[in-house]
C-alpha cells in the first residue's frame, strides 16, 4: 500500500510550542485531515501513552520534513520514544538532535533507565561499603 503525503500549509502553532495533550487536542480538532494521517502512523504495540507523546512529536516538526522526508521524521519520533520510553541507545549526536526536536514534551510518569555501567558502579560502591563496615 503507496501512501502520498502532501501538506501544503504549514502547522501553526503561533511560535508557542504544543504539551503533549492539551495544545495538540486542540489542533487535532481544527485539522481533521491531517490528523487522520498522523493516525495512521500509530504502530499495533504502542500504548496510548506511548502514541500520544510520539504524535506530539510527530505535530511539533511536521513542517520541518515534508513529502518525500515524512520517512525521516518517523524514524526520528521513534528514535526519541524508544529511548523515552523503552532505554534504547543511540548515538549522543542523535539523541541530542532527538531531545531538541522534542523540548517541551512533557512526558508523565517516564520509567527511569540505568546503564549497565552505572548499575556495575552503583554495586562497587556497596561492596566497598561491605568491604569496610567488616
Amino acid at each position: 500500500m503507496e501512501v502520498t503525503f502532501i501538506v501544503s500549509s504549514q502547522i501553526t502553532t503561533r511560535g508557542e510550542r504544543m504539551s503533549a495533550s492539551g495544545d495538540i487536542e486542540q489542533f487535532i480538532e481544527q485539522n481533521r485531515h491531517l490528523s487522520d494521517i498522523v493516525e495512521s502512523f500509530r504502530t499495533i504495540s504502542e500504548s496510548d501513552k506511548h502514541w500520544e507523546s510520539r504524535r506530539a512529536f510527530i505535530f511539533r516538526n511536521i513542517n520541518d520534513y515534508e513529502d518525500p522526508h515524512l520517512d525521516h521524521l518517523l524514524a526520528l519520533s521513534m528514535v526519541w520514544a524508544n529511548n523515552v520510553f523503552l532505554g534504547c541507545r543511540y548515538s549522543q549526536d542523535l539523541l541530542d538532535r532527538v531531545k531538541e526536536m522534542a523540548n517541551g514534551i512533557v512526558v508523565e510518569d517516564a520509567p527511569v533507565f540505568k546503564t549497565r555501567d552505572e548499575i556495575i558502579k552503583n554495586q562497587q560502591k556497596v561492596d566497598l561499603l561491605v568491604i569496610f563496615a567488616l
